[in-house]
């Protein structure tokens, strides 16, 4: 497999350095594979430490956004950018392990063509009670209302096709719906267990209050997307 590692990192300065290391390490041993961080409007010397690293690492692009447009749009920016036809997103925090990337791409190669995505799930999470406890009564009401099957949608590991990717409606927050749009347009996800770190420095980007409240607001958009959507089964007629 030949992949593209999208990485969106918003003041991030203390953990990109070792995250590309990681992620060199990990994949080193592909035939071919590409590291695209997308520094969303960072304010601190996150985007330095891109530059820097990108002199010990030819297979590491960066691309910055001018002013902070979200994690989604970032998502969106490297996989329009990445050369590869299979697609690997990570936190940019550190909390995701770039060695469960090789077992997320030996699912794929196991597995038929409609597989579209391997999606991560934290099955033993290191962030405060509150965050897990959001976290859960989140998914537990996605998965009720969308019925994804799909345990933990907040997980930042996945592996996905570029081109199906790319044929999803855009919408801020896709990323976090990201199983039930690819099966709405027909194709499979499966899950699987990744492990999850303790952030080691920084703070996160996200608010827990505002994040459930733009939740909400984005599920409603998912439910009326699903209940406008049909999958037609096409026939060609052939020549007589």
């Amino acid at each position: 497999m030949m992949i593209s590692v999208v990485v969106p990192v918003r003041n991030e300065m203390d953990n990109v350095a070792a995250l590309i290391v990681e992620i060199h390490q990990a994949l080193s041993h592909l035939e071919a594979y590409e590291m695209i961080f997308i520094d969303d409007g960072s304010t601190d010397e996150t985007r330095c430490k891109l530059e820097s690293a990108m002199q010990s690492f030819p297979t590491l692009r960066v691309l910055r956004h001018q002013h902070s447009c979200g994690q989604s749009r970032a998502i969106h920016t490297g996989v329009q950018a990445a050369q590869y036809p299979w697609i690997v997103t990570m936190d940019g925090d550190g909390q995701n392990d770039p060695a469960d990337i090789v077992g997320l791409m030996a699912i794929i190669e196991q597995q038929a063509n409609q597989l579209w995505m391997v999606a991560g799930y934290r099955h033993d999470r290191h962030d405060n009670w509150w965050r897990r406890f959001s976290s859960k009564v989140a998914n537990l009401v996605r998965q009720a209302v969308l019925h994804d099957h799909t345990p933990d949608t907040g997980c930042g590991l996945k592996l996905f096709r570029r081109d199906k990717f790319l044929c999803l409606p855009y919408f801020d927050h896709m990323h976090r719906f990201l199983p039930a749009l690819m099966q709405m347009a027909g194709g499979q996800v499966v899950s699987v267990k990744v492990k999850h770190r303790t952030r080691k420095f920084g703070i996160s980007n996200y608010g827990t209050l505002d994040r459930m409240f733009i939740g909400i607001v984005d599920l409603l958009g998912v439910i009326w997307l699903k209940s406008r959507h049909s999958l037609p089964t096409i026939v060609e007629v052939l020549r007589g």
